[in-house]
């Protein structure tokens, strides 16, 4: 039996931005809600265009019911084209991935999207023809190969007028003086230099058009090996020492090329390891940490825990939920990153040292460790603005491939990596752990994530500042000739209205540091679903999260041996490290000072709110940080409101400084799915019969049984 909504009379169509096309669509398409069995949902319209595929209802045509956190771009139905991560069809009940051309059609379609929505369309009742045509063309629009110009950046940059407020303070390093006046401002012009070499991009279509070079480096040294071999400047500690990258030579070289570039090499280390310059430590990236493999290899399996289609999969997952999150290895590739930048932190901080990170391209690896090392060390990554600035500098002038390690364009799954959503995992983790030193909140990380598949803006569609400019200066479509005027993603006003915005601003950042009173304590935050795997099988978590009484004796018993490789591993930091990390944590935290994460066992966690938001069985109802945060916005708001009547009465005008702040339904209602979804049904654990639990008393026999719930790939043990 299937609960269903009356098919729709009404026509509904979809709401087209500037440049966006219809491609074809579906009338009486049933869409499932994520339910239990009970095949629950409504039916509606299913429509491609050159930007997304999107579902309409009847509630579609209303703006009765809009969630508070609104997209104006991307609603909770639509799916960018670039969002789409795999296409399944159920034929007789059996899922086959689709792929180029087909010969038959499903009767159900089951879309994964790259930020773990699931949706399943049936098409049942929907004539023959349109389901060929809605079909075959989602598939082709989302999952074949396509030129650059193709992408729904360009039809939208030359139809939609350019009527952004610019008031946005985020320093973009596209001019010569933006990174004058960075150097100024980490007290790094008296030793190194912005340099104009590149520009016309005559050293290298892979460097920016300018960047910034110890002052002793010549400009002959920077052309003659197209900047390979060059320490680039990316930040200088308040002691002098300076964080600088190098992309590093081939190793395949035959040996008079080689001896060449190692004789440059003596050369410019030699001239940079003199006064004024502080010693040098080298530290190649590919060799102490995993690879780009690695990290797609580990990511591609633990975000299977997550692209859950129903309750049964969920629970089934749930009794074995710590041993198939560690045999991912995804926390421990963060717990490593993490600890590399402790690393660099102390050599710069402490040693006084100048750390030059190595690196085949010095554009994936080091813009992570760069990047967090000055998230951990400078106050000012930590404000929205210095983040995003922090974002522009190292990662879209600084050259990462977001085109190819994001795989946009379907070209080439062999250099598909989620290097910059590694680095948002660990900043996240840095934010959970010390939530009064960020500006910003868990909820501008997730949006930040979300917008690496939202193709109009130009921040992450490019592979470097080379290809933007090439591609930016063709005219437009249809009118005037001249460069196509991209968006940038920092102008959070195109997506989201003031109150939404509200959200991604903390109302609990410690704008001055107070040194005399230790919050270190406070903010240590117990986590409320075993999110971490854990430290010892002696201190079981008091909150039981997934697990109910039962998998208490499966914990003790199972996981206390197979978790203990993971803490005691054999790559333990240094005497002189391991000092530092305690010696830092046994003090009060200055909140404008150095940050480091803590990294032991189960401190490393998993970002609940992008990775659980949408399953409903995971919610804590009236829960989570939510609850806490939406009280506190509640206060603020009143705040507010009594402030606006004391200015009225002294007939003072308004203060411009004044965030909106959204007005929140009562805590209670909220649950932690929330602002991503609203309150959803209550989920009953089903009970599994004694035999199941028999199994799994056995350890060795839990290690072979990981893949039978989950689809996650052959090699994952």
């Amino acid at each position: 039996e299937i609960h269903i909504k009356e098919p729709i009379e009404k026509e509904v169509n979809p709401r087209l931005l500037p440049g966006e096309l219809l491609l074809c669509e579906a009338s009486t398409v049933y869409k499932y809600m994520q339910e239990d069995g009970s095949n629950r949902g409504t039916y509606g319209k299913l429509v491609c265009t050159n930007f997304k595929i999107s579902f309409l209802d009847d509630d579609s045509a209303s703006d009765d019911n809009e969630p508070q956190f609104k997209n104006k771009i991307v609603g909770e139905n639509d799916i960018t084209l670039q969002c789409v991560d795999q296409i399944y069809g159920v034929y007789d009940e059996k899922k086959k991935l689709l792929t180029g051309q087909l010969k038959k059609y499903p009767e159900k379609l089951i879309i994964y999207c790259k930020d773990l929505r699931v949706f399943n369309f049936c098409l049942r009742y929907t004539k023959e023809e349109e389901v060929k045509r809605i079909v075959s063309g989602i598939v082709h629009h989302s999952q074949t190969p396509k030129l650059l110009k193709r992408l729904f950046l360009f039809s939208y940059a030359s139809a939609a007028p350019n009527n952004t407020d610019g008031r946005n303070q985020t320093v973009m390093f596209e001019t010569l003086e933006d990174w004058r006046d960075e150097l100024e401002r980490t007290k790094g012009n008296v030793k190194y230099k912005a340099v104009t070499t590149n520009e016309g991009y005559r050293v290298s279509e892979k460097l920016p058009l300018y960047f910034v070079v110890p002052i002793c480096i010549s400009e002959e040294s920077i052309l003659k090996y197209e900047g390979r071999g060059i320490p680039i400047w990316c930040w200088s500690c308040h002691n002098g020492a300076a964080l600088l990258k190098m992309s590093a030579f081939p190793k395949e070289q035959d040996d008079s090329t080689s001896q060449m570039q190692k004789a440059f090499l003596d050369g410019i280390y030699k001239t940079i390891s003199k006064p004024p310059y502080e010693l040098l430590k080298l530290d190649d990236l590919s060799s102490s940490l995993p690879s780009l493999q690695d990290i797609q290899t580990a990511y591609m399996r633990f975000k299977q825990l997550f692209l859950i289609d129903n309750s049964t999969d969920f629970w089934a997952t749930d009794v074995k939920w710590f041993s198939l999150l560690e045999s991912t290895n995804w926390l421990e590739i963060i717990r490593r990153v993490l600890k590399k930048a402790i690393e660099v932190a102390e050599c710069l901080e402490i040693q006084h040292t100048n750390v030059l990170l190595i690196e085949e391209s010095a554009t994936d690896l080091c813009c992570v460790i760069s990047s967090l090392v000055q998230v951990m060390m400078d106050s000012h990554s930590r404000t929205k603005s210095g983040f995003q600035s922090l974002i522009q500098k190292e990662w879209v002038i600084g050259g990462h491939g977001f085109l190819d390690r994001c795989n946009h364009l379907h070209k080439s799954e062999k250099e598909e990596a989620p290097v910059f959503l590694l680095l948002l995992n660990c900043v996240w983790q840095l934010v959970q752990q010390y939530p009064p030193a960020f500006e910003f909140t868990e909820t501008y990380l997730t949006v930040l994530s979300d917008s690496l598949y939202v193709p109009i803006f130009s921040t992450f569609f490019f592979n470097s500042q080379h290809q933007r400019d090439t591609n930016k200066s063709g005219e437009s479509i249809k009118t005037q000739s001249g460069p196509f005027r991209f968006l940038t993603v920092w102008d959070w006003a195109v997506q989201f209205d003031p109150k939404a915005q509200a959200f991604l601003n903390n109302p609990l950042y410690a704008e001055k540091p107070k040194p005399d009173k230790s919050q270190r304590k406070t903010a240590r935050f117990k986590h409320q679903r075993q999110l971490s795997l854990p430290l010892t099988p002696a201190k079981p978590s008091t909150k039981r999260g997934f697990f109910r009484e039962e998998t208490d004796h499966l914990i003790k018993n199972i996981l206390g041996k197979r978790i203990g490789k993971f803490i005691n591993s054999s790559d333990e930091a240094p005497n002189s490290l391991r000092e530092f990390y305690d010696s830092w944590h046994s003090k009060p935290v200055d909140y404008h000072g150095l940050l480091l994460p803590r990294i032991d066992g189960p401190e490393i966690k998993v970002w609940a709110q992008r990775y659980l938001r949408w399953i409903p069985e995971a919610q804590l109802h009236g829960g989570g940080t939510i609850a806490t945060a939406a009280k506190i916005l509640d206060l603020m708001e009143e705040v507010q409101t009594l402030q606006v009547k004391m200015d009225e009465e002294h007939s003072q005008a308004v203060s411009g400084d004044v965030h909106s702040v959204p007005m929140l339904r009562n805590s209670a209602r909220l649950s932690s799915l929330f602002p991503f979804a609203l309150l959803q049904r209550q989920s009953v654990k089903p009970a599994l019969p004694t035999s199941t639990w028999k199994d799994l008393e056995d350890e060795d026999d839990l290690v072979k049984r990981d893949d039978e719930f989950v689809d996650l790939s052959e090699d994952m043990l």
